[in-house]
């Protein structure tokens, strides 16, 4: 590449980032609902036709921010179960979901851009799905070493739900029990709910010390999940609840 040419890249790279790092101020400011492109041309003292040779549209630059805050929450994740490696599997489990948690208080407008109300308009295209997909996979792989592993418990599934979690088992995790993966997409779903109440206020004046009742009730959807048994000897009492079931 030559020298204009990598000088035109960096200027690209960091016009892009200054734009979003707009468009995340008018996220906070006014919610993605009322993200505008013309505004944030305004703000930064583009032209609109400028700034749409970055971003062609609206959809374009939310799928960004979408993108990037993904990636933002899966590098905190994938780092503090890095921190934990060799541990045993609740010890990662909730080590990963503490991140989680963490990031998104540190990160409240990204976290409601992505697990709030959706965005009148707007459909988030394929392109998301491998950053959205980090924490998920991140707990998937937990699940998996503790079934190689030592084991899991297993809760019987109603009549009516095993077709689903089959199905489920089939696209998400063939080599896990279907039991297993319909409780992993159901605990999923209460993690970011916890999150959710929390940072969006529901749960005021009633649940006070938080840090706790949140580990807590990770911890019981790791034992929901199945990650019942002792941790290694030495990780007790680093914050995974009691072992054993």
């Amino acid at each position: 590449m030559s020298t204009a040419r990598g000088a035109r890249a960096r200027a690209r790279i960091e016009v892009s980032a200054a734009i979003k790092d707009e468009a995340r101020r008018q996220l906070a400011a006014e919610g993605a609902a009322k993200l505008s492109l013309r505004a944030v041309a305004r703000e930064l003292g583009m032209v609109s036709s400028a700034l749409y040779r970055y971003f062609p549209s609206r959809d374009d630059l939310l799928t960004a921010l979408i993108i990037d805050a993904y990636d933002s929450l899966g590098e905190s994740a994938e780092g503090a179960h890095e921190q934990v490696a060799g541990t045993g599997p609740r010890e990662r489990w909730i080590a990963v979901c503490v991140a989680a948690r963490r990031w998104a208080l540190a990160h409240p407008h990204e976290y409601a851009l992505i697990y709030g109300s959706p965005v009148p308009g707007y459909t988030a295209p394929d392109t998301t799905v491998p950053a959205a997909s980090r924490v998920g996979l991140l707990l998937l792989g937990i699940v998996r070493d503790a079934y190689r592993g030592k084991g899991m418990a297993r809760t019987p599934l109603p009549a009516e739900l095993k077709a689903e979690a089959r199905r489920m088992a089939a696209d998400l995790a063939p080599d896990l029990p279907p039991e297993a993966v319909a409780a992993l997409v159901a605990a999923w779903a209460q993690l970011y709910g916890l999150i959710g109440f929390e940072l969006f206020g529901q749960f005021n004046r009633v649940v006070e010390d938080r840090e706790p009742f949140f580990r807590h009730a990770v911890d019981q959807l790791a034992h929901g999940v199945g990650l019942v048994y002792p941790e290694p000897a030495g990780t007790r009492g680093k914050g995974n609840g009691t072992a054993g079931s």
